[in-house]
This record gives C-alpha cells, sequence and structure tokens, in this order.
C-alpha cells in the first residue's frame, strides 16, 4: 500500500486485526521494512502491525535526497494519520530509533508506549560527524555495494554469520538495492540531529530497551544511560546478537517484546 507525505510516495503494510493495539515498526539504517518480518510474524496474530519503507528506502521514493530526521518524523506521524490510528506503540532500531525518539518528543500525544532498539538518545559526536560525512562521499563516488562489504560486519554478531548466512544475505541485498541519493542525504541528516537525551526525563509512558549483547555501533551502555534518565523504561540485553538484534536472536526479541506489549493499555 501506498500514500503521499509532502510530495513524497510511502510504501507501508499493515497486518493483523484493525481492533489490535497498533505497533508501528521504524526500520534501521539503512535497511526496509522487510527486517522486521520475524515481528510482524509473531504479532500479527493479535496486534495490528505496522511497517514502512521511510523515504528513500526499500520502494518509497527518494525525491531529492535532501533529508532531515524531522522529515522522517513528519512521515511517521503523516502515517498515523492516514490510518487513522490515534496512538500507537513504537518500536524503532538504530535509525529508527532516533526518528522515534524525536517523534515522541515533539508529539508525545500520539504515542502509548516506545521499544528502542540497538539505538541510543544522543547525537552525534564530532567524530561521529566526521565518518558520516566521509560515509555519504564514500556512497555517492562507489555506490552500496562497496559500502555494504564494509557495514555487514559492523551490524552482525560473528556467530550470526556463520548461522544465518539467508539473514546476512537478505540485508546485504537491501543494502546493495539502496539509492546511493538516499543514503548519502540520510547520512548526512543523522549527523545533523538533535540530542534528545534531554527529553527522556520527560518521557512518562513506558520503553522497552533491546541490545544486542555484541553491539558495537550502540553498545549497551548506551542503552544503560537511557534507561536511567526515563521515568518508566525497562532493558533487557538480547544474547548472541549484535546491532540487528531483532533478526540475529528473534525468539529472545520477540519474547520480551511480546511481554511489553502485553502490559500496554
Amino acid at each position: 500500500m501506498r500514500f503521499v507525505n509532502d510530495g513524497i510516495g510511502l510504501v507501508y503494510n499493515v497486518e493483523g486485526p484493525r481492533t489490535g493495539l497498533p505497533v508501528v515498526f521504524v526500520h534501521g539504517f539503512p535497511f526496509s521494512q522487510e527486517m522486521w518480518k520475524p515481528q510482524v510474524e509473531a504479532l500479527k496474530g493479535s496486534y495490528y502491525a505496522v511497517t514502512y519503507d521511510l523515504r528513500g528506502f526499500g520502494k518509497s521514493d527518494v525525491g531529492d535526497g535532501q533529508y532531515s530526521v524531522e522529515y522522517f518524523v513528519d512521515d511517521l506521524i503523516a502515517l498515523l494519520d492516514h490510518l487513522k490510528i490515534p496512538r500507537a506503540v513504537a518500536v524503532g532500531l538504530s535509525m529508527g530509533g532516533y526518528v522515534v525518539l524525536r517523534a515522541a518528543e515533539r508529539r508525545p500525544d500520539r504515542f502509548r508506549a516506545l521499544v528502542l532498539a540497538d539505538t541510543r538518545s544522543e547525537a552525534d559526536n564530532n567524530e561521529g560527524k566526521i565518518r558520516r560525512a566521509v560515509q555519504a562521499l564514500a556512497v555517492k563516488k562507489e555506490g552500496m555495494k562497496k559500502f555494504a562489504d564494509s557495514f555487514i560486519g559492523s551490524v552482525f554478531y560473528t556467530g550470526t554469520m556463520e548461522k544465518l548466512p539467508d539473514t546476512v544475505q537478505m540485508i546485504r541485498s537491501i543494502i546493495e538495492s539502496t539509492s546511493p541519493v538516499a543514503a548519502s542525504g540520510t547520512l548526512i541528516a543523522l549527523a545533523a540531529r538533535t540530542d534528545t537525551t534531554p527529553a527522556l526525563f520527560n518521557m512518562n509512558l513506558p520503553v522497552l530497551i533491546l541490545v544486542g549483547q555484541h553491539d558495537v555501533l550502540t553498545p549497551p551502555s548506551a542503552s544503560h544511560a537511557m534507561k536511567e534518565k526515563l521515568p518508566d523504561a525497562g532493558l533487557h540485553i538480547i544474547p548472541e546478537a549484535a546491532h540487528l538484534s531483532n533478526l540475529e536472536n528473534p525468539g529472545e526479541f520477540n519474547g520480551h517484546l511480546l511481554n511489553f506489549l502485553k502490559k500496554i493499555k
């Protein structure tokens, strides 16, 4: 299914009963809604599961490639409006977590609860901003295949590479099919994102934090730092997983997710 916001066509999918608790999944960079298949499969019997491709990714329009996290937030709120969802549980992994945190800061009235997976609240430091700028230039010059070669090793636990080659290949294929214009524009947007850490203290809604034990991009220490500032948060470390904990250990991830959702009213 497809709808248009601000001139950008966004592709989304819904599964499960419309009467169920709405749960909206926001994917990481540079992936697509396909990364949420294990979660949708686990939820669709009882929950209204919504996935979508952020602008520039998957089957959504690329546009001019001049992005901001604020535009990603606008798209998320527009999707809720389009589906007539007053308040949803938002699940975001990595970049998706940045989008979810900023959305909850801007529009707390639209969310019942948050699930923050393998993400952080802090903005990039100078080193991080420079690294993303270098990556953005490399993507435009060298394309996504070379980017995938270097990126895959940083998001998967070594055990996952051996045990789940099909999952690794799926992610590689998604990365390689991403537009270099979208990837470079998003890298600049991520470097320029705001710091949502001060907002954590006032997020008076339930939050579940999940993080891979071996995540080196957004390590467990970043998750602990968020939990300490949130009024109502639980934290679980996902074993045998790195940055894509929902795919690397879906059984553990889904178990914590379902237990959390059962408590949301």
